[in-house]
C-alpha cells in the first residue's frame, strides 16, 4: 500500500512538473476533459498494484521485477489514455496520437520512472521484513 501511494505521489509530482517545463499540457487535445487522464492514472495504479502485489507474494521478491512492474505501469496508463481518448473523440486516429504524444513528450517516461521507484521501495521493505515503528515501551510487560 505505501509503495502504490508513493508511485501514486511521485507520478503526479513528475507530470506536473513535466507540465510547468514544457508549458503544455500533458494531453493537449482541446473538447477531452480530465477523462483520460483520469482513466490512465487510474489503469497505471492498478497495473503497479497487481504487478508488485504479485511479486510480493514470494518469499524473496527479486529487484529485476521493478522493470516488467515499471514496464506493465507504463503500458497501463497507455493502454486506459488510448481508450478513453477513443470513447471520448470516437477516432482511432486521435488516440494514437494522444499516446504517441505521452510518449514523445516524456510522460510515459515520468511514468516509467515513478514506477520503478516506486517498486523497489516496495521489494525494499519486503525483503528487510520493514514493520511499523514501536515506541520503546512497547512490548514490555507489566510489572
Amino acid at each position: 500500500m505505501f509503495a502504490t501511494v508513493g508511485f501514486f505521489a511521485l507520478a503526479v509530482f513528475g507530470l506536473g512538473a513535466v507540465s510547468v517545463l514544457t508549458d503544455a499540457d500533458i494531453i493537449a487535445v482541446p473538447g477531452l476533459g480530465p477523462g483520460p487522464g483520469v482513466i490512465g492514472m487510474l489503469a497505471a495504479v492498478v497495473g503497479f498494484a497487481l504487478m508488485l502485489w504479485s511479486t510480493l507474494r514470494r518469499t524473496h521478491p527479486s529487484f529485476l521485477a521493478t522493470f516488467s512492474i515499471a514496464l506493465v505501469t507504463g503500458l497501463a496508463h497507455l493502454a486506459g489514455v488510448w481508450g478513453a481518448v477513443l470513447v471520448g473523440s470516437g477516432n482511432v486516429v486521435i488516440a494514437t496520437a494522444v499516446a504517441g504524444d505521452l510518449v514523445r513528450g516524456g510522460a510515459s517516461a515520468v511514468l516509467l520512472l515513478a514506477a520503478a521507484i516506486g517498486a523497489w521501495g516496495g521489494i525494499a521493505l519486503r525483503r528487510t521484513r520493514a514493520a511499523r515503528p514501536r515506541w520503546p515501551w512497547e512490548g514490555e510487560e507489566d510489572e
